[in-house]
């Protein structure tokens, strides 16, 4: 392997290498926090925020972004539990929430898809808009534990063996997101309309309807999420979203989806979810302030955005120099295409 192909490894990789440097890190310092029930329990606060960052990632590589995804999860988690509360229906509860994602990713897509609206305005508006909407028809209150049906409140504390359900959630996920973008004519028609949307619709690709679905799809998870949060603490309340956006978005950039579109991973997203949680567990291990865990999450952020734009140029300039051109960006032995910008 030249001095070239290594670069592109060495920066298509990193995340990997990092996660395994920063366990065995937190490892040393507190020998306890390499065991099967603390890597169980990172699982378990991971699962959440992964069922956003698949269907998220597959966003950013068409070229687009989804900021009011926390949001999106407050408003499903709480007219679910508002449901739950006034008819005593699990069911019905989860039909409700997840309507209400699936209603806000429809109407981002909408705006954004076949109205031409900037992505990155339009869901900072929606953030404020459903944050308030849940904050509004619960007038700012919690559904509390006694309200919510019995049966909603077991999916907090339910296992298949010892393996908490949230985790078998995220795995299915997981690969459902990897066989779709790599085995699937969708996949492949999301990465070339974020490497470049002309292209993509000179063959033939519908941009319109391939965006709105992935908005919807994000939105539909983020009210999965939502929910599941609210069984977790077995309560519902109208903030219990916020800041996951800012999460979301750490962890796709830090598993080198790129911020322009038509480059990603689902393994890189994955090891980014668990190099941010490990991190987060970590400090939780070692006692940090949480003000500190706070201004982590903004640092991380910032570390990912600059990571991603040295790591797309590296690749770049590396795959200039070895004179190839660009084929499938999925591949180890095939350059990103040329980026469009976000829309």
């Amino acid at each position: 392997m030249n001095s070239e192909r290594l670069k592109i490894f060495a920066a298509k990789n990193g995340i990997f290498l990092a996660l395994v440097v920063l366990v065995a890190v937190f490892s040393i310092l507190r020998p306890n926090f390499f065991s099967f029930a603390n890597g169980q329990s990172i699982l378990l606060q991971a699962a959440e925020l992964g069922l956003i960052a698949i269907p998220a990632a597959f966003l950013i590589m068409s070229g687009s972004i989804d900021l009011s995804v926390g949001s999106v999860a407050s408003a499903a988690a709480i007219t679910g539990g508002l449901t739950m509360s006034s008819t005593g229906s699990t069911l019905l509860g989860f039909l409700v929430a997840i309507m209400t994602g699936v209603a806000a990713g429809a109407l981002n897509g909408f705006l954004i898809s076949y109205l031409g609206l900037n992505s990155f305005v339009v869901t900072l508006g929606a953030l404020s808009v459903w944050g308030g909407f849940a904050l509004l028809i619960s007038d700012g209150r919690t559904v509390p534990r006694a309200e919510l049906p019995e049966a909603f409140r077991a999916i907090g504390t339910l296992k298949v063996g010892p393996v908490p359900i949230q985790i078998i959630a995220l795995i299915f996920v997981i690969a459902l997101g990897w066989y779709v973008l790599n085995h699937t004519k969708f996949g492949k028609e999301v990465k070339a309309i974020g490497g470049n949307e002309r292209a993509a619709r000179l063959m033939g690709v519908n941009v319109q309807r391939s965006r709105f679905l992935l908005f919807v799809a994000t939105g539909a998870f983020a009210a999965l999420a939502g929910l599941f949060l609210s069984a977790k603490v077995q309560s519902a309340n109208p903030n219990i979203g916020s800041g996951l956006e800012l999460e979301v978005l750490t962890v796709v950039l830090l598993g080198g989806v790129a911020f322009e579109g038509g480059v990603g991973r689902i393994s890189g997203v994955v090891a980014g979810l668990l190099f941010f949680r490990v991190l987060r567990a970590g400090l939780v291990f070692m006692q940090a302030s949480p003000f500190l865990q706070t201004i982590l999450v903004g640092a991380t952020l910032i570390i990912a955005v600059a990571l991603d734009t040295s790591v797309q140029r590296i690749i770049r300039r590396s795959w200039a120099k070895l004179g190839k051109k660009a084929v499938d960006p999925e591949s180890e032995s095939a350059p990103p295409p040329t980026a469009a910008a976000t829309r």
